[in-house]
């Protein structure tokens, strides 16, 4: 249902939210499937990449933490990854001690190439939107995310 002024409700906004969700995981299914990735692989290198992207250092610890993977399940995931050319585990600039674990440039040259499209499309959308429907757009995304993880939170007792 719309409410008066024609906007979706909150019922058909979930909907909506669940039906670009599962186009995305399609999409990303293509590429794991491409380069013969299981889910879990490919949240870890999404993972990896997001924490280059910031400039924060990903321990081994660190990337089990962010998926929920025991360490025995993470050293696995990270041999998988390792071996198929995807991660390097590498000592920490700073702390000899530590290892850390990045993205070979291979793999991250392979997953522009393939995302590049997506990118330009939803790029194009975005851009339809003014400044100030775009930060209502960002609050939302970011009230949602903010909601999901509470939901899991609360289920995962």
């Amino acid at each position: 249902m719309t409410d008066e002024g024609g906007a979706p409700g909150a019922f058909e906004l979930m909907v909506m939210m669940r039906a670009l969700n599962v186009e995305s995981d399609r999409f990303a299914e293509r590429f794991a499937a491409r380069h013969g990735l299981h889910r879990t692989d490919l949240n870890a290198l999404v993972v990896i990449l997001d924490a280059a992207r910031a400039g924060t250092p990903l321990t081994p610890g660190g990337l089990g933490a962010a998926l929920n993977l025991s360490p025995p399940a993470t050293t696995a995931l990270i041999d998988r990854l390792e071996q198929a050319g995807h991660v390097e585990r590498r000592r920490s600039a700073t702390d000899r001690r530590k290892v850390e674990v990045t993205l070979n440039e291979q793999a991250a040259r392979l997953a522009r190439r393939f995302f590049a499209p997506l990118g330009r499309h939803l790029t194009e959308v975005i851009e339809t939107f003014t400044d100030e429907e775009r930060q209502v757009i960002g609050r939302f995304l970011d009230l949602g995310i903010k909601a999901t993880a509470a939901a899991r939170a609360e289920t995962a007792s």
